[in-house]
């Protein structure tokens, strides 16, 4: 036994350490966050416990395997069937088996010990389970993870254990359409715990299409330490949308910080329950606001003004006073007013920071003829682009800019603006400076 044991050790250091590699390479996606792990839409019964032997160590490992097989789908059938037990063979089991996930495993020479994770086809299980492959499904949120400890919040400032949890945590069996970003590139600037408390609309639109989301859920981590490595208490509570609006909380409590990870895993399966829950009460429901509506056709709008100003005769070449005389140039100007064209304008902007963004579009929108002003792609730390429709042309609207006291740079269609200094010329410069 003492050499078993010897080899167990060996074996499962050697295994330990090559595993490790595996997942820290798979993790370690951003020097700021983790890249959560790939979910798939099939049942999943996880910490299945198996402790078999054989002849030889695969022999050993294949009957582990498929005593597993065999506990999950008890474990399984009794979740979907309200307690009932149900065994099938081990060949149906292996039609119906997607996947077996190694949590944690010692192997032997004839012994094999482990904790698996199982997964089952959803499409097969489900026709023996009586369950449809279809269920509620939420559109997709995009999860903005706020962990705090040491008394300030963090998201992707520094890689935390709340968000490692949230990249660990399989997904595939919610409810919930979780959009899980980790921190890389500019991902860390836009997305901080600050955020959580605006509530402009236009500036969480253009968060949110960034990554193809929704709406927005805020899962809230708070650690207490009772002193190092002892007792930690941990208060969660999950709230939604642009106005952080509360659904409900609860706390956990571990009695080490070795526990921690595991505390937290856990807290992210009750609050998968809270927030799928309350997408079956229609509580979780979509910000209508945040949803962009069809842009007005100002072209066609102007078309229609012109015409039914020339059905009243606002629109002839002339016209004639009440005497007979002809009117002047200046009284026909006064009568009618020359038609003007909406154009759109892509402005190129330098955006440093977030604040850059909202005082960029204010200066635009204050300019007369300017009706909106909107970021369409964002690049903190580089050039925007702002799009802009404006009544009149794009050498008056230039004009007008440098009126504001940018420095501006007029190429095909589009422009360039500036607070100062120089910047790189437009493809296709025109006319302007």
């Amino acid at each position: 036994m003492t050499n078993f044991r010897a080899h167990v050790v060996a074996v499962f250091a050697v295994f330990g350490l090559t595993v490790a590699g595996v997942v820290y390479a798979q993790l370690e996606g951003s020097d700021r966050g983790v890249a959560p792990l790939a979910s798939t839409g099939d049942f999943e019964v996880s910490g299945v416990e198996v402790d078999t032997t054989g002849k030889n160590a695969a022999e050993a490992r294949k009957k582990g395997w498929e005593e597993a097989q065999r506990k999950a789908w008890k474990v399984l059938f009794a979740r979907k069937q309200g307690g009932k037990t149900s065994g099938l063979s081990d060949s149906a089991l292996n039609n119906i088996v997607s996947a077996i996930v190694v949590e944690k495993e010692q192997i032997g020479p004839t012994r094999y010990i482990a904790t698996l994770g199982v997964m089952f086809d959803r499409a097969r299980a489900g026709q023996i389970l009586g369950v449809s492959g279809q269920r509620l499904r939420s559109p997709p949120l995009l999860v903005l993870p706020v962990m705090w400890s040491g008394g300030s919040p963090q998201v992707f400032e520094n890689r935390t254990e709340w968000q490692k949890a949230w990249a660990r945590f399989r997904s595939g069996n919610s409810a919930i359409d979780y959009v899980r970003p980790y921190g890389s590139g500019s991902e860390s600037l836009v997305l901080t715990a600050g955020q959580a408390e605006r509530n402009d609309r236009r500036w969480w639109r253009t968060i949110l299409d960034q990554f193809s989301a929704a709406d927005v859920i805020i899962p809230i981590a708070r650690m207490e330490r009772e002193y190092p490595g002892g007792p930690v208490t941990a208060y969660f509570s999950a709230r939604y949308g642009p106005d952080n609006r509360f659904i409900d909380s609860f706390s956990l409590k571990t009695k080490s910080t070795d526990g921690i990870p595991a505390m937290l895993d856990q807290a992210i399966v009750r609050l998968d329950k809270i927030y799928s829950n309350a997408l079956s009460r229609g509580v979780l429901k979509t910000d209508k606001s945040l949803t962009i509506e069809d842009p007005i056709d100002l072209e066609a709008l102007e078309k229609e003004i012109e015409a039914e100003l020339a059905a009243e005769g606002y629109g002839t070449d002339s016209v004639t006073a009440g005497s007979g005389s002809s009117v002047t140039a200046s009284e026909e100007n006064a009568v009618t007013a020359p038609s003007v064209t909406a154009i759109s304008v892509a402005v190129q902007f330098d955006t440093p920071d977030v604040g850059a963004v909202s005082r960029g579009e204010a200066s635009v929108r204050s300019v007369p003829g300017v009706s909106s002003a909107s970021t369409a792609s964002l690049a903190l730390g580089g050039v925007s682009v702002m799009q802009v429709s404006y009544n009149g042309d794009l050498a008056t609207l230039a004009s007008a800019l440098r009126a504001k006291g940018w420095q501006v740079q007029q190429g095909a269609g589009a422009l360039r603006i500036t607070r100062g200094g120089t910047s790189t010329d437009l493809p296709n410069p025109g006319s302007g400076e």
